[in-house]
């Protein structure tokens, strides 16, 4: 049985695009605050690590999966954006520049065996205008994700570099979570 730790409809897209259903979808409820001084590389890692042991607690039997998405430009951690505001200051600050996008993957086994990797995609922006800005804002692409883009949609066309993982930028690298879950054992 696999279990996906996560609420994320863009993981399910994603695993079903590598021909992989999970049996249940059992998202992780833990605190995600940044420990003191904590860098964004740690952060995604050790969010998924944890994702992981708190539905793993809950399905012993079950291959639990779980990630952690985050953006960085240098040591600045951009979470989901709360209102509009906080996307608009997000949209400014990556407008023109390269950032970082990091997902931490977790698996954890029946008998508790455990594996973790990290996926580190560089991304450059292009210059934004305030209209597309604005533009940007009123679509609501901005919701319910880390740096306030979700690639895969309208922001695709502000990257002008990638150099890493496409799905991992999506929320989900299916090479990297592939090759944890097979290494522990697990079977399509």
């Amino acid at each position: 049985m696999l279990v996906l730790a996560s609420a994320s409809p863009r993981r399910v897209q994603l695993l079903a695009q590598a021909g992989i259903a999970p049996d249940a979808v059992d998202p992780a409820d833990i605190d995600e605050t940044p420990q003191k001084d904590e860098l964004p590389r740690r952060l995604a890692f050790r969010l998924a690590q944890e994702k992981a042991a708190a539905v793993a607690a809950r399905h012993p039997d079950a291959y639990v999966l779980a990630a952690d998405t985050l953006v960085a430009v240098g040591r600045r951690i951009l979470n989901k954006p709360v209102d509009e505001a906080d996307a608009r200051r997000m949209l400014a600050l990556l407008s023109g520049r390269a950032h970082r996008v990091m997902t931490g993957v977790a698996v954890i086994a029946p008998g508790g065996r455990q594996a973790s990797r990290l996926s580190e995609t560089r991304l450059s922006f292009k210059r934004l205008t305030k209209a597309e800005i604005d533009g940007f804002i009123a679509s609501g692409d901005w919701q319910d994700a880390a740096g306030a883009y979700k690639i895969h949609q309208r922001a695709g066309a502000f990257v002008t570099q990638l150099s890493g993982s496409f799905t991992g930028v999506v929320g989900l690298p299916l090479y990297e979570t592939i090759a944890l879950l097979e290494g522990l054992g697990w079977k399509r």
